[in-house]
């Protein structure tokens, strides 16, 4: 008689060796051990039962484990603020600070005196400094929050005049009307969807107006025959002005001519402006409010802005921001269009001698993120088959391009230059 038949289940690896192969070991690294351990004992279950061989049971345990949190994407779109993609990537030094920021910091405490100090003054200094013409200014953790902030402080039980053109969705759903209302506050809307005078405003000030709210549409357009107020205007009507510019911009940019920016909008006689760090500024989530001194006070000691506070890391984030050198945000804004070309050209003849076939083409990108929706931005890009798309969106990195007429198209103008040989090794994976 022959050897008796081994049992297969004897062959499912043992725990103690799973949890020593280097894949395995470096997921307990960034999930902990006891969550692993589950993913290995149901994998070895598995194998017992034959759905799958012992030799499986490896890869098994890998594929069953989450990721460790959000992959980082190269933004091949040509949209600089891509809202899916987290808007603004933050500066070498703002991800710097983060990291730094992670432990114990001197985020409440003044380490010469040993006692307590303001919660983020560098951040709010250097918010202050960047905006030398607000008298103060106050950060809460996102623009619909600074809204909200200055709605309950200045109008809750009481009427913000705003015009109806400037009643926008912010996306997602949440439209500002609902937000202003969900405060307290009463809205008093004037003037019509396309025309809205000073008088229309005029004629709604009152002793229950908490304040005039001015709106930019950041992310449509309306032309043709419309007509609309300016904050030099409604700044007259002997009331409190807040200006929500949404984008983030605090000083003029010749690019952006249309986008009104906090500095600007201050002078104009704004008393508060409220604006997102995470799109033109190119920082991280939170909302600033900027302006007249008293307001600003008010907010910073109304109970709500304790709910709205913003943790250590986005201070940290902020503050580097500010004071650190240009964001890619900027840096993907001004980009040359010839250096670009340049860029594509060279990543095209990189696959061309691996034998892929890609071309070269003219391409627009956009500011993105609600801001300047009507500028376009001269652009390059290297044009694949649209098969591409969903492998390259899988990748490792994930590169994310458009599709266009049946081709997909990898625009580089927010793709770092460091990271071409990144993408022409990601296509090449694709493509073979």
């Amino acid at each position: 008689m022959g050897e008796a038949a081994v049992d297969p289940r004897r062959r499912v690896p043992r725990t103690d060796v799973l949890l020593a192969d280097p894949a395995v070991a470096a997921a307990v690294a960034t999930l902990g051990r006891a969550r692993v351990k589950v993913a290995v004992a149901r994998a070895q279950q598995r194998a017992r039962h034959g759905e799958i061989t012992p030799d499986e049971v490896r890869d098994a345990v890998l594929t069953d484990l989450p990721a460790p949190g959000p992959r980082a994407v190269l933004n091949a779109t040509g949209v600089v603020l891509h809202t899916n993609l987290g808007r603004a990537p933050l500066s070498p030094a703002a991800v710097d600070a983060l990291v730094a920021a992670a432990g114990c910091t001197d985020v409440e405490l003044d380490l010469g005196t040993g006692r307590r100090a303001r919660r983020g003054r560098d951040a709010l200094a250097a918010l202050a400094a960047a905006v030398p013409d607000a008298a103060a200014v106050h950060v809460v953790n996102n623009g619909a929050a600074a809204l909200v902030l200055a709605a309950t402080a200045l109008a809750a039980g009481r009427e913000i005049v705003v015009s109806r053109g400037e009643l926008v969705e912010i996306g997602d759903g949440f439209r500002l009307p609902d937000l202003l209302a969900s405060t307290g506050a009463r809205l008093r809307e004037v003037g019509t969807t396309n025309r809205t005078t000073r008088d229309d405003y005029a004629r709604a000030v009152g002793p229950a107006t908490g304040f005039v709210l001015k709106v930019h549409p950041s992310n449509f357009v309306v032309t043709g025959f419309t007509s609309a107020v300016g904050v030099g205007d409604l700044a007259t009507l002997g009331v409190p002005v807040v200006a929500d510019i949404g984008s983030g911009l605090l000083t003029a940019d010749p690019l952006l001519l249309a986008e009104p920016d906090a500095a600007g909008t201050l002078r104009a006689g704004a008393h508060l402006v409220t604006a997102s760090g995470d799109k033109l500024l190119g920082g991280p989530q939170a909302g600033l409010l900027l302006g007249d001194a008293d307001l600003v006070d008010r907010l910073r000691r109304h109970p709500l802005a304790r709910a709205l506070r913003v943790d250590k890391l986005t201070l940290a984030a902020l503050a580097a921001t500010l004071h650190g050198p240009t964001t890619p945000t900027r840096a993907a804004l001004h980009a040359d269009p010839t250096m670009l070309r340049d860029r594509c050209e060279r990543l095209r003849d990189a696959l061309g001698a691996e034998g892929h076939k890609a071309e070269v083409v003219p391409s627009v990108a956009v500011v993105g993120g609600g801001g300047a929706p009507g500028v376009e931005l001269d652009s390059w890009a290297l044009s694949l088959p649209e098969r591409y798309a969903a492998a390259l969106r899988q990748g490792d990195p994930p590169v994310l391009g458009r599709v266009v007429r049946g081709r997909l198209l990898l625009d580089l103008r927010c793709v770092p230059a460091d990271a071409d040989d990144t993408v022409r090794d990601v296509v090449l994976r694709v493509a073979d």
